[in-house]
């Protein structure tokens, strides 16, 4: 039959009627059959109207199949930290669902503290079910974006400042989402590395910092992670908008890394039809929106990719070939999701889902200082046979953090704080003041609280911290707007809301405090040196305070690592060092002018001293390092050489430790940093217990861009290979050569 010919719903009956008596269905329709039969024969059938029809929305989070021929709608979701609640089909405004409650699970900052990949695997199928169960195709997540300033509103979002750690935390999250039939939608492409101006700052960067820095996770997400889907970012890039950008879209992912899936624009990010056709934008959704709040009065045919779009193909100003490609990679993803019917069921807030998001939780959070002498031992682990009375201090130890934070906002089932969590282990022996007031949590704005009840809430917390055996402060951001929040940076590097105040002032009537600073961002610490105990946490999801209290208590040992460097000033940070022009830019344009030079790669190159150093995180027990051997003294092209180090337990209590591997190059044509993470292995081990750690090496995690001659290169030379329990760890040194 000529399929060319089936333009109504009436010969569509009769067509599948016709199939229906010869036993045999359309290729299309015949989930047995390779998936490029399957478009190639869905094409063949599709009008003009209805191929571009695919490329744009039809709801907030809905696009169009092909309903003459069968083919469904795809539906998405706000991720990466759990399936957001159901918005209205034409609105912002939530749709008042009984049934739409999720788990909320740990921010990617704290999946990426935990250096875990097995961890990734399992928080990426977790959330895939609920996905899953809640009938997306595409949950929005996760985002790669590099932490290049402690001011960026979305680094919670991310998995930190390193582009080899993100790319191996991202792989397995990805195909533990898609193992469900949900298409993870790796987000923001590329270089949306702040909020403030996000949809029109245009940044300019070398080629080096592009291939080095910004794209490593998003490459390794195509190539090793095999994603279906991509979200073009906001921002500018070189002038031209990202999410239908040439070089990145036409040659670098679709050509280069011969991506097969969908570009999914940001909400809102697309502004040009031509551009928008001709680079490599797949499905617009969300224009004429500032991406989150704002309506207009625009229907969807008036969508860049809409009615605009069908009538430059008709002109002629866009080929035939360009439409075909973008509608089969959209039915490929429908194939894919949609209508994947080996697909598993799904199931959503599951025994089985809180046990892993604790498990991410508990394993993220970060020991920062634990400071211990002869007259006074270490406060944590905290051993409440010590104590009558222990003060909770904080609006983030009764706080709900998954609302806020702008699409990564979530509607948790079950929400555990951290007061809920040590109330339920100690009992009448904890006492709570607030000490500050945060507000709620607004897009867009922020609210101002009275001085007078700043004052109160500060005086009630330092008088009954006077009283106190121990004070346990939890404090830090939160997901209002300038904190750690979509659409808007932070407007200082300090802690909002008085806190370095009250903090300083408990120290002066009670010095036994513990700090415990929530956060997706590192923080000024200006009373880092007085307080004896400081741990990293995050936002930790629905079972949280259950985490972090079992943390506290020493019923789990931490052994979360840093994913970021913490400097001690903000001008220390290699974004800032450089002036407004590399952050955040004139309003129009901003140049990255630390290059390749991005966290620790800075610290270590420039010897400027972190407050914290990236991979820093303590333990509640000691590791001793062996002496490394390697197995050879030089590597070629096609060569490879094993690193071995032993690492024991040393101390009294079980522990994981996360053994790192940096190579750095002696000498090179181009600047390089003084070294590079290129291996990590996490490893448990019970007291007196040792185990072997092995890492392999080739020519490929030697090598560096070439912006010269725009090639991947390595130079004959001297390498040192650095293992290391943190970037400025180091435990032993190797020398090798390149031949």
């Amino acid at each position: 039959m000529k399929n060319t010919f089936i333009t109504t719903g009436l010969l569509a009956l009769s067509f599948i009627s016709t199939n229906a008596q010869n036993n045999s269905a359309p290729v299309y329709l015949d989930d047995k059959q390779p998936i490029e039969l399957r478009v190639e024969d869905a094409l063949k059938r599709m009008t003009l109207e209805e191929k571009t029809r695919l490329s744009y929305a039809q709801g907030k989070f809905s696009s169009p199949g092909c309903p003459r021929l069968g083919i469904p709608e795809l539906w998405m979701s706000d991720g990466p930290h759990g399936v957001r609640a159901e918005i209205n089909w034409n609105d912002w405004g939530y749709a008042g669902w009984t049934s739409d409650s999720c788990t909320a699970f740990p921010a990617l900052t704290c999946l990426a503290a935990s250096w875990n990949t097995t961890l990734a695997a399992d928080y990426g199928k977790a959330i895939g079910e609920e996905a899953r169960y809640r009938e997306k195709d595409v949950l929005l997540g996760p985002g790669v974006n590099i932490y290049r300033t402690p001011l960026n509103g979305r680094n919670f979002e991310y998995l930190g400042e390193d582009p080899y750690l993100a790319a191996e935390l991202c792989v397995p999250y990805i195909q533990g989402v898609q193992k469900n039939g949900v298409a993870a939608c790796v987000k923001h492409y590329a270089l949306n590395n702040q909020e403030l101006w996000r949809g029109h700052i245009d940044v300019q960067l070398s080629d080096r910092a592009l291939r080095e820095i910004y794209l490593p996770a998003f490459q390794a997400a195509v190539e090793r992670g095999g994603v279906w889907s991509i979200m073009g970012a906001y921002n500018k890039v070189r002038g031209t908008h990202a999410t239908h950008h040439k070089l990145l879209n036409n040659d670098i992912l679709k050509g280069e890394w011969n991506f097969d899936g969908c570009v999914i624009t940001d909400w809102g990010a697309a502004h040009d039809t031509y551009e928008a056709a001709m680079y490599g934008l797949d499905i617009e959704m969300g224009s004429y929106t500032n991406g989150l709040t704002s309506e207009s009065e625009f229907g969807y045919d008036d969508y860049y990719l809409g009615k605009n779009y069908l009538q430059m193909v008709k002109d002629g100003k866009i080929p035939m070939e360009v439409v075909n490609e973008k509608a089969a990679r959209v039915l490929r993803l429908i194939f894919r999701t949609a209508m994947n019917r080996e697909k598993p069921f799904g199931s959503i807030t599951s025994e089985e889902h809180y046990k892993t998001a604790y498990n991410i939780a508990s394993e993220g959070i970060v020991l920062l200082k634990n400071k211990s002498s002869k007259k006074a031992p270490a406060l944590l682990p905290i051993d409440m046979n010590k104590y009558n009375k222990v003060l909770v201090v904080g609006d983030n130890a009764v706080r709900n953090l998954m609302a806020g934070g702008g699409s990564s906002e979530l509607k948790p089932k079950l929400v555990v704080t951290p007061l809920d969590a040590l109330k339920k282990e100690f009992g009448t022996k904890i006492e709570f003041a607030q000490g500050y007031m945060a507000g709620r949590p607004m897009y867009g704005n922020e609210e101002v609280i009275p001085q007078a009840t700043m004052d109160s809430l500060r005086n009630d917390a330092v008088q009954k911290a006077g009283k106190a055996d121990l004070v346990i402060f939890i404090g830090g951001l939160n997901k209002n707007h300038f904190q750690d929040c979509e659409g808007g940076d932070r407007k200082t590097f300090g802690l909002p809301f008085g806190q370095d105040e009250l903090i300083e002032e408990i120290m002066k009537v009670n010095k036994n405090i513990v700090v415990v600073i929530t956060s997706g961002n590192a923080v000024e610490m200006p009373w880092e040196k007085e307080v004896p105990s400081i741990v990293q946490s995050w936002y930790l999801g629905s079972i949280g305070g259950s985490a972090l209290a079992d943390v506290l208590t020493g019923k789990v040992n931490p052994s979360g690592k840093l994913p970021f460097s913490y400097p001690v000033k903000l001008e220390d940070c290699p974004a800032h060092y450089y002036g407004e022009m590399s952050y955040p830019g004139d309003s129009i344009k901003q140049e990255y002018k630390e290059d390749i030079l991005v966290g620790y790669r800075w610290y270590d190159t420039k010897n400027i001293k972190p407050l914290y150093s990236f991979g820093h995180g303590i333990s509640y027990t000691t590791y001793a390092y062996s002496k490394p051997s390697i197995s050879g003294k030089s590597i070629s092209e096609n060569g490879e050489l094993t690193i071995s180090v032993k690492v024991k337990n040393t101390g009294k209590v079980k522990g994981k430790e996360t053994v790192q591997l940096y190579i750095g190059d002696e000498k090179c044509s181009l600047l390089r940093p003084e070294k590079e993470l290129k291996g990590f292995c996490k490893v448990e081990l019970a007291p007196n217990e040792e185990k072997e750690v092995k890492f392999t090496i080739d020519a490929n995690d030697l090598k560096f861009f070439d912006d010269r001659t725009q090639k991947w290169t390595v130079e004959p030379g001297k390498f040192k290979a650095y293992v290391a329990a943190a970037s400025n760890d180091v435990r032993g040194t190797l020398e090798f050569e390149y031949k």
